[in-house]
C-alpha cells in the first residue's frame, strides 16, 4: 500500500513524540538518582546544592524568641535568633530580618554553649574585614549589617554540625500614638522586594546578575539598586512551610489605665497586672506577618502629652509627644479637593492584598462630592490612568471608576517611579484653595526607595501625599519616609475587616484642616530632631527628642489649625527617667542626616557626620555594624564552609505563583520521580511500537 504524505508525516510525529516521552522517562529517573534520600532528610528541611552540584547541603534553621518591655512611649526589644545546622558540614548561615525603620540597635550577644560573647561597633568595612578573617581562620563570628533603616542582615560563621548558634541583639524605640490608640508593630518577614533598574555592568562589558548569597536569593543587580542580592531573600513555598518559628512575650509597664488591649494579626494571651501593666504572650506562631499589638488608653485619663527625660553626662535629653486636641474638627468647614488616587496592582499585591486594596479605593471614592476632583492611576509594569486629566466627582465619573477599579488584578513588576511622576505631575487647578492629595495604595515592596524619596521631594509642590500599607509585612520604611517627604501620613491596613476602620481614621485626616506652621519654643537653645516638623493631622501627635541643658521652665507649641492660630504649653521638668532616650535621639539625627542625601547634601560629609554619631552612641548604621568573634578557632583547616541563607515564608495573603524568588515545591517525593519514569518509558514503548506497525 503506498503511504501519502500526511501519513509519513503522522509516522515521523509518533515516532517524535516516542523519543520525547521515552527522554522524558530518562529525566524523572536520573532526578529520581540525583534526589537525596528521603531516609537521610529530616521533616521540613530544605536542601541546596553544594560547590559541586551535589543536593547535600541542608539550609540553616531559625527560631526567634523576643521579649518586649513597654515603659511608657518606649519599647525595649530584644531579639534571640538561634541559628540550627542540621547538615554535616560546616556552616555559614546568613539571615536577611525586618525591623522597624526607627529602631535603634545597639547590643549584640553571641552565645555558643555556656560563652557569652558581646559585641562591638566598628565602621562597617571594619567590621566586615575582621568577621570576614574570622570566618577564614575557623573561628565563630556574628555580624549585624544595616542594608535599610528597616531592613538588617546576621551572618554567622562557623556553625558546626548538628550544633547551634545563638546570636541576640537588642533595640528600642517610640510607640506608635494614632487616634488615641498606642501600636506597636514588630516586623517578622520580609517580602519580596521588586527591582527596577538596568543591569550593572562589568568592566569587561557583561550585565553583572547576583543570584542572592551565592546561590540562595534571585535577585539581580542593577544600576539603581546595586545591593540588590542583599535585600530580596528567597522564599518557601507555603506547600513547603512554614518555617522559622517565632514566640513573643510582651510586658506592659504603661503608668496609665488601659482601656483594651488587642492583636489583630496574632492570637494572644493577655494576663493584666496594676495600673497600666500587663503581659502579652504569643506562644508560638510562624514568622509570616508581622505582630501588631494595640491598647488603648482609658478615655477618662489617656495623656494629652508626655515628656520623658535621661540624664546623661552633663546633658539631658528629652522626648515630648504631645497630642494636639481632636475638637472642632467635626465642625471644621470642609474643604473642596484634588485627589488622584494611585493603586499598586504589581504581583507582590497578589491575593488577599490586591483585594483590600480594591476595598480601600472603592470606599475613598465614596466619600468624594461634586466639589471635588480626582483620577485613578494603576501601575504594575506601567502606570495605566482612568483619565487624562482629573475629573470632577459626578455620578458617571465614580460609577466608571468603580468599574475600573473592579477589574483590576495583581500580576507585573512594581515600577513606582512612572507611577509617581504621572500622578505628581498633573496641572494646578485655576483655585488656589483646592487642596491637593495623593493617596498612594501599595505594600511598598521596592528597592529603589532612595530614588522614589527624591521623586517626592522635587515634584511635591503644594500637594499633600498619603499612603495606605497593604498587607501582613508592609514595606514600613518606604511608607513612613513617602508620607514624610509628602508632608502626609501613613496607615496601615492588615487584613479585609481593617479597612473600614483605618480608613475612616483616614478620611478623617483627609477632609480636616491640616495643623500646619508647627514651631517648638524650648527655654534654652536645644538640639532637637527632626528640626522641621512636618504637617499634622487631627489624631496625629507631634513626638519630638532633643538635647538640653537643663531641665526648666516650659515648652510652647505653636502652629496654625485651619484658619486659627494654636498653641499649646508644657512644663519642662525632671520626669520618670527613660534609659535610652539618648540612643533615641541619636537615631533620628542619624535618619535626618541620611535624608541629606535625598535633599543633594554632599555623600561624604553625611558619612561623616553619621559614622561619628553611630560610634558614640554604640548604634547599627548604614556605615556601622556590630561584630562579635570568638578567640578561639573550631572548625579544622581540612573541612570547607558551605555559606547558606536562611529563607522566609510567604507573607501571609501573598500569592507565590505571581512571585519571583519563591522557592519551588519540594514535596514531590524521590518515589514519585520514579513511578513518573516507569510511566513515561512505559508510554514511550507503546508509542514507539504502533509508529513501527504503522509502517
Amino acid at each position: 500500500m503506498q503511504r501519502t504524505g500526511t501519513g509519513r508525516s503522522w509516522v515521523v510525529g509518533m515516532r517524535g513524540s516516542a523519543l520525547f516521552v521515552l527522554a522524558l522517562g530518562l529525566l524523572c529517573a536520573w532526578l529520581d538518582a540525583a534526589a537525596a534520600p528521603l531516609e537521610e532528610v529530616a521533616g521540613g528541611s530544605l536542601l541546596f546544592r553544594d560547590e559541586t552540584g551535589s543536593p547535600s547541603v541542608v539550609a540553616p534553621q531559625l527560631e526567634t524568641d523576643v521579649e518586649i518591655r513597654v515603659t511608657g512611649v518606649v519599647s525595649r526589644v530584644r531579639v534571640r535568633q538561634r541559628f540550627e545546622n542540621p547538615s554535616d558540614r560546616w556552616v555559614e548561615g546568613i539571615y536577611v530580618f525586618p525591623l522597624p525603620p526607627d529602631a535603634a540597635v545597639d547590643t549584640l550577644h553571641m552565645e555558643i554553649g555556656e560563652r557569652r560573647i558581646e559585641g562591638q561597633i566598628q565602621e562597617r568595612a571594619a567590621a566586615v574585614a575582621r568577621y570576614t578573617a574570622a570566618k577564614r581562620e575557623g573561628r565563630q563570628a556574628s555580624l549585624v549589617e544595616q542594608e535599610r533603616p528597616n531592613l538588617f542582615t546576621t551572618s554567622v560563621a562557623n556553625v558546626a554540625p548538628l550544633e547551634s548558634i545563638v546570636v541576640e541583639i537588642a533595640y528600642q524605640e517610640t510607640l506608635r500614638l494614632q487616634d488615641e490608640v498606642f501600636e506597636l508593630r514588630l516586623p517578622l518577614v520580609v517580602g519580596t522586594r521588586y527591582i527596577p533598574g538596568q543591569p550593572a555592568v562589568e568592566a569587561g562589558g557583561q550585565d553583572v546578575t547576583f543570584v542572592g548569597f551565592e546561590g540562595d536569593g534571585w535577585a539581580r543587580r542593577t544600576r539603581l539598586v546595586p545591593d540588590a542580592h542583599r535585600i530580596t531573600p528567597f522564599h518557601v513555598h507555603p506547600a513547603d512551610g512554614p518555617v522559622n518559628p517565632v514566640r513573643v512575650a510582651v510586658a506592659l509597664d504603661l503608668g496609665f489605665p488601659v482601656a483594651e488591649i488587642e492583636s489583630p494579626s496574632h492570637r494572644v494571651a493577655v494576663e493584666r497586672g496594676g495600673e497600666g501593666g500587663a503581659r502579652v504572650l504569643l506562644s508560638q506562631a510562624f514568622s509570616d506577618r508581622d505582630f501588631v499589638l494595640r491598647f488603648a488608653p482609658d478615655p477618662a485619663v489617656a495623656p494629652r502629652a508626655a515628656l520623658f527625660t535621661q540624664p546623661h553626662a552633663d546633658e539631658h535629653y528629652a522626648l515630648l509627644m504631645l497630642m494636639p486636641p481632636a475638637d472642632g474638627a467635626a465642625r471644621a468647614r470642609r474643604l473642596q479637593r484634588e485627589t488622584i488616587f494611585v493603586i499598586d496592582t504589581s504581583g507582590s499585591m497578589g491575593g488577599a492584598s490586591i483585594r483590600q486594596a480594591r476595598d480601600a479605593l472603592r470606599m475613598a471614592l465614596g466619600r468624594l462630592t461634586p466639589l471635588d476632583r480626582f483620577n485613578v492611576i494603576a501601575f504594575a509594569d506601567r502606570p495605566l490612568a482612568l483619565f487624562d486629566t482629573p475629573v470632577a466627582a459626578n455620578a458617571q465619573a465614580l460609577e466608571r471608576a468603580r468599574g475600573f477599579v473592579s477589574r483590576l488584578e495583581a500580576n507585573g513588576g512594581t515600577e513606582m517611579q512612572a507611577a509617581l511622576e504621572r500622578a505628581l505631575d498633573s496641572e494646578r487647578p485655576e483655585d488656589p484653595s483646592v487642596v491637593r492629595q495623593v493617596l498612594f495604595i501599595t505594600d511598598g515592596s521596592v528597592g529603589n526607595e532612595a530614588q522614589l524619596f527624591g521623586t517626592i521631594r522635587q515634584r511635591l509642590g503644594d500637594r499633600r501625599l498619603f499612603t495606605v500599607g497593604i498587607g501582613s509585612a508592609p514595606n514600613a520604611h518606604f511608607m513612613q519616609r513617602a508620607a514624610q517627604f509628602g508632608r502626609g501620613t501613613y496607615t496601615f491596613i492588615g487584613s479585609a475587616a481593617e479597612v473600614a476602620e483605618h480608613m475612616g481614621g483616614l478620611f478623617a485626616k483627609l477632609e480636616s484642616p491640616v495643623l500646619s506652621q508647627i514651631e517648638v519654643h524650648w527655654p534654652d537653645p536645644v538640639e532637637q530632631w527632626p528640626t522641621r516638623i512636618p504637617d499634622l493631622y487631627a489624631g496625629e501627635p507631634i513626638v519630638l527628642t532633643a538635647r538640653v541643658p537643663r531641665l526648666q521652665g516650659e515648652v510652647r507649641v505653636t502652629g496654625v489649625r485651619g484658619e486659627r492660630p494654636f498653641s499649646v504649653r508644657l512644663p519642662l521638668e525632671p520626669g520618670s527617667a527613660r534609659s535610652g532616650i539618648d540612643k533615641l535621639f541619636a537615631r533620628r539625627q542619624i535618619a535626618s542626616l541620611m535624608d541629606g542625601l535625598v535633599e543633594g547634601v554632599d555623600p561624604a560629609r553625611v558619612k561623616q557626620d553619621v559614622l561619628a554619631l553611630a560610634l558614640k552612641h554604640h548604634l547599627v548604621s548604614k556605615y556601622t555594624s556590630l561584630v562579635a568573634v570568638d578567640v578561639t578557632p573550631v572548625r579544622p583547616a581540612s573541612e570547607g564552609l558551605a555559606r547558606r541563607a536562611v529563607p522566609h515564608n510567604v507573607p501571609a495573603g501573598w500569592d507565590p505563583s505571581k512571585l519571583p524568588g519563591v522557592l519551588p515545591r519540594g514535596a514531590t517525593p524521590a518515589a514519585l520521580w520514579f513511578w513518573s519514569g516507569v510511566g513515561s518509558l512505559v508510554l514511550g514503548a507503546l508509542v514507539w511500537r504502533r509508529s513501527r506497525s504503522a509502517c
